[in-house]
């Protein structure tokens, strides 16, 4: 699921509209809105909210969820972890996110605990000036955030055997 808005996403606008460049969070509020752990259900409209910002014209939003299937095994449910510096974690990747693109907002927000087939286990989302840059700067973040920020995936498939994900 995706929601964007857009303006204009003209290559050379970028340099005039923000002169300072992409790093520059001269004279703003941190661009990292929300970042969280929670063992709750995770809400769009939250994540959606946190990156509302007036000089964005650009939106990225991502939700993962547990799918019913991976490598050919049926997924029954699936239980997530976290070594205690995962927010830690989740705030340097997210300021380097912010220090590579224009961000104007960024959020992000993961579960823990038993999860089922369809809940949502992670949402992420970027405000940026123009669309292209709030899609980039949010696949950046969810690729760093599930390859760098230790939380772990334990899958229960329907034949009874399990894995883990992500485990070192």
């Amino acid at each position: 699921m995706e929601h964007m808005a857009a303006q204009n996403d003209h290559p050379g606008e970028q340099a005039a509209q923000d002169p300072a460049g992409p790093s520059s969070t001269a004279g703003r509020a941190d661009p990292v809105r929300l970042l969280a752990i929670r063992d709750a259900p995770l809400s769009l409209d939250e994540v959606f909210a946190a990156v509302g910002d007036p000089t964005a014209g650009g939106t990225a939003l991502f939700v993962g969820t547990v799918r019913n299937h991976d490598g050919g095994a049926d997924v029954d449910r699936l239980g997530y972890s976290c070594h205690p510096t995962a927010e830690a974690e989740m705030r340097r990747v997210a300021e380097k996110v912010v220090a590579d693109f224009p961000v104007r907002a960024l959020a992000a927000v993961h579960r823990v605990g038993d999860l089922e087939v369809g809940d949502l286990a992670v949402v992420v989302a970027v405000s940026c000036p123009h669309r292209a840059e709030a899609f980039a700067a949010c696949r950046k973040l969810i690729d760093d955030l599930k390859h760098e920020v230790p939380i772990w995936k334990h899958q229960r498939f329907s034949d009874g055997t399990e894995e883990w994900v992500g485990a070192c």
